[in-house]
């Protein structure tokens, strides 16, 4: 199955993508929610037209409400910060995740995209409209889509049955591609060159999972034991709904099970992928061929259409020496059945109800505890974003980002470039030489605001509006087409690998760029009518929290140019390391999710967060340095009051509510497996108690939990 390898960035917060990406391990965001399998399928299913869309309340970019004064602040400022919102605002039933920032805003920017997408389905006054337009209607048209049943797949499951032996995998799966069709099995894209950012090359990634981790298959407790049983009980209902007798049900789930369980084994892990070396191995494609000589490479090359290559990155080669020797181990049934139920649970979400619903009461439900599905607008209107979002962006912007956001969002971010700059030249534990580098760096970095400079053309794509697979398909293929032709070429360094309206930002290595939607610079993150502290605490450390990015444990091993290059001292480097192992090792600590049931006590993986960590830490403190610069311009001081509190203390506030939230149990543990981002307590616990201005702001005691006296420093 193609996807999208070329976004090597690391943003707010994590996605949840649509199925299991490879870009889950390149693309590591900073405002994103949990790769591989998204912790919940984002589209639900429910009859068009049930409920009728509310404009959503306004969001405050300051809410003393939320404040929970009974909470020492010294000893647990996210309670103290948030505690009042957590228990006013339970996780609605469409929910695993509800945060008072992102969820929010998240939902006041998809109720402002329905609007458009509505009125384009129903009178479009563009070729653009029409075309969104249509494809949100035949998302919505869930008559259509029970009518049609299994048709629209049957041309996959048909060539999949009749398919004679291993032999014949190539020419199955690129016909799958071809078509749009998911297919797992493995990943293969275009993608910069991490020794070498100008160049675009062919690269392949380890696949073929439905769970959402590796640890899924192979870990053995009694929670994961439980969860692979439940997945086998999916299966069986899943291959019963598309014909199977229960019997024939039972021998193509216990098929899937042993492939992807040999193909979990043969995984790299998250945390060893984040070491861009472990993900970056050369081969010619004559070495390829012979490092998995049972798949015919050549001809599968060559059917799904790319451009001529002689060398591609072999991302994880211990996968590829593994699925060589189960090409051959396997019988054909078996891998008949792995490739039907890739089919089916790749489009589940966009087949008939019992379909997805079947597929929400596992994915959604069991592994991430949602209760309901979201509103079928909702679903529409997200899939529609995903699928032509610098389509459906160019009409969303001109309505919600006026050019006066841009300007000050310019503004800010210099002010955070100068205070990144001061930062760097007053570490105390690197050289001249290397905050020189670092410095260059810095400045070699480019400014992504708001939306792309070129809108990416469409008009190739064909979208009907009564058919919902066949548009998802024909986009698949659209995106897949647009990634290849990328083979060989120049970099395009204005390229976006976010849509206008999202919710999140992003900074890429490779690039060596900071990235900022629309969608983000809205109330409560940036807000023209609050004072700069709310604001630097808010956007200002998201900001600050891209800009560090480039100097965690993975982007400092990128130059100024996106190059995988080492440009600190070996001294500098020992001391970065001591550094980012002082803060591994301290989020190791932190509690994820408490004992439950058989369920033990979910601790988070410190390996895994530490470069959103790391930025987190230095977000909050390059965002404090330019408002202390910013108040000092305004003839103000740290110190000033505002309804109360100290200006300091409302930059603190301000950056805490960003993350005041409630999470499943469920989600909260899939979270800690997947995600590389720790849950929003220790988001900012984690910063604040790493930030002695932080710990005088409260007029804390050194010693207390908020103030300790020994923390954590990188940045």
């Amino acid at each position: 199955m193609h996807v999208r390898l070329s976004a090597n960035g690391q943003g707010l917060f994590t996605l949840f993508p649509r199925g299991h990406s490879m870009n889950c391990f390149r693309f590591a965001p900073t405002l994103i929610l949990a790769c591989g399998t998204a912790l919940a399928q984002l589209p639900a299913y429910a009859q068009a037209g049930a409920v009728k869309p509310e404009p959503p309340a306004a969001i405050k970019s300051f809410d003393v409400t939320a404040i929970d004064k009974t909470a020492d602040p010294c000893t647990d400022f996210y309670q103290y910060a948030c505690g009042n919102w957590v228990n006013s605002n339970p996780i609605p039933s469409d929910q695993v995740r509800w945060a008072r920032s992102f969820s929010l805003l998240r939902e006041r920017n998809r109720y402002l995209l329905w609007q458009e997408l509505d009125a384009a389905a129903k009178d479009p006054k563009t070729p653009l409209q029409k075309q969104f337009g249509n494809f949100y209607a035949a998302c919505m048209d869930t008559a259509t889509v029970e009518k049609k049943g299994l048709t629209p797949i049957e041309p996959a499951l048909k060539l999949i049955a009749v398919m004679p032996d291993a032999k014949q995998l190539p020419v199955l799966l690129s016909f799958l591609e071809n078509h749009g069709t998911p297919d797992g099995f493995f990943n293969f894209g275009v993608s910069q060159d991490d020794k070498d950012s100008s160049k675009q090359i062919a690269e392949i990634f380890q696949g073929g999972l439905s769970l959402p981790d590796r640890d899924y298959y192979i870990v053995d407790s009694p929670r994961f034991k439980d969860i692979r049983a439940q997945y086998i009980e999916h299966l069986k209902k899943m291959f019963t709904l598309a014909g199977d007798t229960p019997e024939e049900a039972a021998k193509e789930a216990a098929s899937v099970m042993e492939i992807e369980t040999a193909l979990a084994k043969a995984a790299t892990s998250r945390t060893e992928l984040r070491t861009p070396a472990n993900r970056y191995h050369i081969y010619t494609l004559a070495n390829f061929e012979k490092l998995a000589p049972n798949f015919d490479w050549s001809t599968y090359f060559k059917a799904i259409g790319i451009g001529p290559f002689d060398s591609l990155n072999v991302a994880t080669p211990n996968f590829f020496v593994a699925l060589n020797g189960l090409i051959v181990s396997e019988p054909i049934a078996s891998w008949k059945s792995y490739l039907r139920w890739h089919v089916l649970h790749g489009q589940a979400t966009d087949l008939p109800k019992a379909f997805f619903d079947e597929n929400f009461a596992f994915f959604s439900k069991t592994l991430s505890g949602q209760k309901e599905p979201e509103a079928r607008w909702k679903q529409c209107s997200s899939m529609t974003d995903r699928a032509l979002g610098e389509a459906v962006g160019q009409d969303w912007v001109k309505q919600n980002f006026p050019p006066a956001a841009k300007d000050s969002m310019d503004k800010l971010v210099a002010a955070l470039e100068k205070s990144l700059g001061d930062d760097i030249k007053t570490l105390p534990w690197m050289t001249e030489d290397t905050k020189k580098a670092a410095e260059e760096k810095l400045a070699m970095i480019r400014n992504k605001i708001g939306y792309p400079e070129k809108w990416r053309d469409y008009s190739s794509v064909k979208v009907s509006r009564d058919d919902l697979i066949g548009n998802m398909h024909h986009v698949a293929v659209y995106d897949r087409n647009y990634e290849y032709a990328k083979l060989g070429k120049p970099v395009d360094e204005k390229e976006w690998g976010m849509t206008p309206p999202t919710v999140n930002a992003y900074y890429n290595p490779s690039f060596n760029d900071i990235n900022f939607p629309a969608g983000i610079l809205q109330p409560p993150f940036f807000d023209f009518t609050i004072d700069p502290a709310v604001n630097f605490g808010g956007i200002g450390v998201v900001i600050g929290h891209e800009m560090t990015h480039g100097f965690d444990d993975q982007g400092s091993q990128y130059d100024g140019k996106g190059n995988l290059r080492e440009w600190q001292t070996l001294a500098d480097r020992k001391a970065f390391t001591e550094r980012t192992d002082c803060v591994a090792n301290e989020y190791s600590g932190f509690e994820a999710a408490p004992a439950k049931g058989d369920a033990a006590v979910q601790k988070l993986n410190g390996r895994l967060t530490l470069g959103e960590n790391t930025a987190d830490n230095g977000g909050l403190r390059i965002a404090y340095m330019a408002l202390l610069d910013t108040l000092a311009a305004q003839g103000k001081t740290i110190d000033d009051k505002i309804g109360g509190y100290t200006e300091a203390q409302r930059y603190f506030l301000g950056f805490a509510q960003v993350w005041c939230q409630n999470q499943t149990d469920q989600s909260a543990r899939q979270s800690a497996l997947v995600d590389p981002h720790s849950p929003g307590k220790w988001r900012v616990n984690g910063s604040v108690q790493n930030f002695d201005e932080f710990g005088k702001a409260f007029n804390c005691t050194k010693g207390q939990p908020m103030y300790p006296a020994n923390s954590c420093r990188v940045w």
